[in-house]
């Protein structure tokens, strides 16, 4: 009996849907041309020391550094935004900041200027509030500064692809789904415990991942350095997008 080869039987897949892969990559494309190329292979940013050094305590001064990190990372230009801090337990005294309640984080403009909400209860989980912060930035830099249209239908998965092409992959795909315990009385006086999940974000988990491969590709960066720092979920999607563009591209 001849010996019969497998070739091509376990071809590596792309974790998205055709179309998702092709818009990431567009889109990834063109925030290369609108930001150039020292964009988008500038620093990744990692949830660690070196970045944000000290104890976090999700305080206004730990808000304001976060803050001061993202934009500069994102080439945000100082005096273009106010940021608001809704239900801030302190009395802000510093310049471009004002006090508000409001939404998890919301961009909108007012009188030419860029404003920035952000809720404070957001700030006692610090992944997710980096990731609010580098989302709406993007909005400033995408919206803002008038690259796309506020009527666009997908100016907020666009804003999440920013958030990956000015290094923040790594705080967007971990915040994209994030569990909380709850807990409450059933019928007969038993307490229920489980888990609710809360969706941060408007990309999947595997459309991050595959966003962080193509970005990857894009800046010719192997590094697995980064990728560490990555939820179990993103990393796989991330590892098989990997994989498909090795197969797929010289």
């Amino acid at each position: 009996m001849p010996h019969l080869r497998s070739v091509g039987l376990f071809k590596p897949s792309c974790p998205v849907r055709r179309e998702e892969q092709s818009w990431i990559e567009r889109q990834l494309d063109w925030l290369t041309g609108q930001f150039g190329d020292a964009a988008l292979r500038g620093q990744v940013i990692l949830p660690t020391d070196d970045f944000f050094p000290g104890v976090y305590q999700g305080s206004v001064a730990d808000v304001q550094r976060v803050v001061s990190l993202v934009r500069t990372r994102m080439g945000v230009q100082e005096g273009s935004y106010v940021v608001e801090l809704a239900d801030a337990d302190e009395e802000l005294v510093v310049p471009g900041y004002r006090q508000t309640s409001g939404a998890a984080g919301e961009y909108r403009r007012e009188a030419g200027e860029g404003v920035i909400s952000i809720s404070m209860r957001q700030a006692k989980a610090p992944m997710a509030l980096v990731a609010t912060i580098a989302h709406e930035f993007g909005h400033h830099r995408l919206m803002g500064e008038g690259r796309v249209e506020p009527g666009r239908g997908d100016n907020e998965p666009l804003t999440d692809l920013a958030s990956v092409f000015f290094g923040f992959g790594i705080f967007a795909a971990n915040a994209s789904r994030e569990f909380t315990a709850t807990s409450r009385i059933g019928p007969a006086g038993e307490a229920l415990v489980g888990w609710r999940s809360a969706k941060l974000g408007y990309l999947t988990e595997p459309m991050f991942g595959y966003a962080l491969a193509y970005w990857s590709y894009r800046r010719g960066d192997r590094d697995t350095v980064w990728q560490r720092h990555l939820d179990t979920n993103p990393k796989v999607f991330l590892r098989k997008g990997l994989r498909y563009i090795d197969s797929t591209r010289p």
